[in-house]
């Protein structure tokens, strides 16, 4: 019997010791090969932050075999991309009320569904199995679709920024995502 409560006590402590000091460690090994970058507009007095981690293609191909087309991509790495605004905004024709949101996309070879979804979580992938996203679908609280550009330069480093476009006396603000040979525009609008 005090043999059964030894093993049952190590079993405890390796677990423990997994979830407290193994897990943070692969963390924070995978965030230095994909650092944190930020990116910040204000937009007619509403500030808009986009925080991501910022992997690089090394050579791969990425959109369609390292980032599946059809299935839902937490849009960086390491902790699934967030977007804040102040202040309420339109995200094509849907409105975004002010607050965080984690950003998932779903990439197509001409078009992507852009989610920004209402959970947060702590990881983009499970730690059971790193292919499956930490998403909730349920908590999806807007989703649009935009047409892909094709680059002619391919971009190493993923790529998040926000831009500024005028054209025939007219100007328009994108959230704008770059990497590979790919890049996606979404309008945004106070």
């Amino acid at each position: 019997m005090k043999l059964l409560k030894k093993i049952i006590i190590g079993i405890i402590v390796l677990v423990a010791l997994g979830y407290l000091v193994v897990i943070p460690y692969i963390h924070s090994e995978a965030k230095k090969f994909s650092p944190a970058k930020t990116t910040l507009l204000d937009l007619e007095g509403s500030k808009l932050e986009v925080d991501y981690s910022s992997p690089s293609k090394k050579g791969r191909d990425v959109f369609g075999t390292l980032v599946p087309y059809g299935k839902i991509w937490r849009t960086g790495a390491n902790e699934p991309t967030t977007f804040t605004t102040t202040q309420p905004i339109h995200i094509i024709d849907k409105t975004l009320p002010a607050g965080k949101y984690s950003l998932w996309t779903i990439p197509n070879k001409d078009s992507w569904k852009v989610i920004f979804n209402s959970k947060i979580p702590d990881w983009g992938v499970t730690s059971v199995d790193g292919n499956q996203t930490t998403h909730e679908d349920k908590f999806d609280y807007i989703t649009v679709e935009v047409p892909v550009k094709t680059l002619v330069e391919p971009v190493e480093d993923l790529s998040i920024n926000f831009e500024h476009i005028e054209e025939n006396q007219t100007s328009q603000d994108f959230l704008s995502l770059e990497w590979d040979a790919t890049k996606i525009m979404v309008p945004i609008y106070k």
